[in-house]
């Protein structure tokens, strides 16, 4: 059972701890950092109990940091850096709004630690759309050169953001070597050597935002996350901007879920530990709107791969209720039970019972980009 939260959020970071008694979730903010900063992603690493935090500085650029004491004390280490800009190649430019694509780092969007026999081994996703892997715990880094210079990433483009970003990277614990990478927007892709070489797995997935005849193209997917079983990785889910869809096969082939209660547009995806087919997603209405529907916060579960969907509202707000949840804000620990996820308006809520019922931690934190347990 983890005992520990780090949410990260619009001005810092903010360490939850959790008392064994079973009130407001049972956590309690234990410790904060870099208050009023943008914290973009936060990383636990179980190898080592080390601690990062990426901060998104705008203007300033982005810095990273690490605490090998719980959060106590932190020291800035190196951030990804994109190799120069080669002779003669000239800037992209996203295909809808003709703004240039930088050619450097714009925003830390994703840290994963490499699998049990890697000590030290991060990767990092970025903004716009670079991999990078660290073997020195974050002192320095190496991009994923074969994913970079592909000819299919100039097709990538931005969803949320201008340029497209590498939001999800999932290291299977079978063998370290193979890596999934999720894609917004440039579909999921997958390396058996470590990150050396790159294809793309995102068949099946369709975009409604495509002309009718590009709509299955896998490299114009938008997968706003993508999760896998831990004890069952060829099980992957992924909420995308046109629904869920999940692969049994490790990727080869997606399937679309089409019974999802609510709606099935989200963010955020969480699947169980050992139970493949059991998921929670938190559903609003697309695009423009991006509210939750008709103003009720909803958290939907399915225990059968998605042919049925319980609607999970037991201490939810039921009324007025705005709150999104980002892809990264909602987080399920090792057992299964406990889930906790923040929303845009700084509410935090957690459940110790699968979401049967929800109790809220906090009302009035700054917007949540980013839920990890440690």
């Amino acid at each position: 059972m983890s005992d520990r939260v780090f949410i990260g959020t619009r001005k810092g970071l903010f360490i939850l701890e959790r008392s064994g008694k079973w009130n407001g979730g049972g956590w309690h903010i234990a410790r904060t950092a870099f208050l009023g900063d943008p914290v973009t992603m936060v990383l636990h690493d179980p190898h080592d109990g080390a601690i990062y935090a990426a901060l998104h500085h705008g203007h300033f650029g982005d810095k990273l940091h690490r605490s090998d004491d719980g959060g106590a004390n932190w020291e800035e280490i190196a951030v990804p850096e994109y190799p120069p800009l080669p002779e003669g190649e000239q800037i992209e430019k996203h295909p809808f709004s003709g703004k240039e694509i930088p050619w450097k780092l714009d925003m830390i969007w994703e840290l994963q630690t490499g699998g049990a026999d890697e000590p030290g081994t991060l990767w990092c996703g970025t903004l716009p759309g670079g991999l990078f892997r660290s073997d020195d715990r974050g002192n320095s880094w190496t991009m994923m050169d074969d994913l970079w210079f592909r000819d299919e990433r100039k097709q990538w483009f931005g969803g949320g953001f201008d340029a497209a970003g590498i939001h999800s990277v999932i290291v299977d614990p079978r063998n370290s070597k193979n890596i999934t990478v999720g894609i917004s927007c440039g579909g999921a892709w997958q390396s058996e050597d470590g990150g050396a070489t790159w294809k793309i797995r995102s068949k099946g997935m369709f975009a409604a935002y495509m002309p009718p005849e590009q709509a299955y193209d896998e490299n114009s997917q938008d997968p706003h996350i993508v999760v896998a079983c831990p004890t069952s990785p060829d099980h992957l889910w992924t909420q995308h901007h046109n629904g869920i869809f999940r692969t049994v096969d490790g990727g080869a082939n997606w399937t679309h879920v089409d019974r999802a209660a609510v709606s099935d547009f989200g963010f955020a995806c969480a699947v169980h530990p050992r139970e493949p087919d059991t998921a929670w997603f938190v559903p609003a209405i697309k695009d423009e709107k991006r509210i939750p529907v008709d103003g009720k916060l909803v958290v939907t579960r399915t225990r059968d791969g998605g042919h049925s969907f319980d609607e999970l509202r037991d201490g939810l707000p039921q009324e007025h209720a705005y709150d999104i949840v980002f892809r990264h804000a909602l987080a399920i620990d090792e057992t299964g039970d406990t889930l906790v996820f923040g929303t845009t308006t700084g509410s935090v809520f957690a459940t110790q019972n699968q979401g049967d019922s929800w109790a809220c931690v906090s009302n009035h934190l700054p917007p949540v980009y980013v839920v990890r347990f440690g």
